[in-house]
This record gives structure tokens, sequence and C-alpha cells, in this order.
């Protein structure tokens, strides 16, 4: 569908405010009559209920979320190390290549893909299928 080929009404025009009476939005421009809401700049938070206890802070808190403990860890495939220029793998030369980011501390290895080069593999974790690969093309791999 194209912008000549839409219906008549399809493209409503900007709603202009303070220009007469006439047009029903002149005066205080649809935003009452004094108070934050007529002022500019002014918006309402999320939740906000005019000073009234908020509904979310009354209802109780239910259930346990274990999101708050939980650590970042950034996840590498063995098929990604064939972009790294040295065959020593750990967290700075990971980082140094793109591969996670420049706040991880904490990195896992996993068995997705081939590896063809031996690596000296330094990581927080991995898994069993990319141990067994990475040893299997002549490399050794040391959890940290």
């Amino acid at each position: 569908m194209k912008e000549s080929n839409l219906p008549k009404g399809a493209n409503r025009g900007k709603k202009r405010l303070g220009r007469g009476e006439g047009n029903g939005h002149g005066k205080t421009c649809c935003r009452g009559h004094k108070g934050a809401g007529a002022r500019s700049g002014y918006s309402l938070r999320a939740g906000f209920e005019g000073g009234q206890m908020p509904l979310f802070r009354k209802l109780p808190q239910r259930g346990f979320n274990r999101a708050r403990f939980q650590t970042e860890v950034a996840i590498v495939n063995v098929s990604q190390l064939e972009k790294l220029q040295t065959d020593q793998v750990n967290l700075q030369t990971l980082k140094d290549a793109g591969l996670v980011r420049s706040n991880v501390a904490t990195v896992k290895l996993l068995g997705f893909g081939e590896v063809a080069k031996a690596f000296q593999v330094q990581v927080n974790f991995a898994s069993a299928s990319a141990g067994k690969k990475i040893e299997a093309a002549g490399g050794s791999i040391t959890i940290a």
C-alpha cells in the first residue's frame, strides 16, 4: 500500500491547540484550569495516583524472584573462537576480540559448532561437549 492510495481521512491532521474558540481547542487548550497538568514540561509518573497510595504499593508481595541474585554469565560457542587471532583464550582476549562485552566478569564456553585450531582456553565454566571438542582439536581447557 502506498501513501497515495490511502483512504480519505487515514492521515489525520495534528490537533491545533490555542487557535481560537471555534475549533473547540482554544483558551486552556484541553488542559483544564491551573495545576501541574496545565503547565509545560509536565509528565505523570507511571502508577502515580495523585498522592493517593498507589495500587502497586497496597498489594502484598507474593512469590520469589531469583533474578536479583543471579550472576551474569557471558556465553561463547567454540565456533566463535575461530575469530580470535591468538591461540590463547581468556577473558581479556575475548573482550579484545569483541566476543563478550567489556563489563563481563564471567564466561561460559559452550560446544556449538566445530573447532579446528588447538586453543589453550581459560574460562570460568565450560560444557562437557566444549571440553571434548577443544581437546579433540589438540588444545587444553582450564576452568578458573
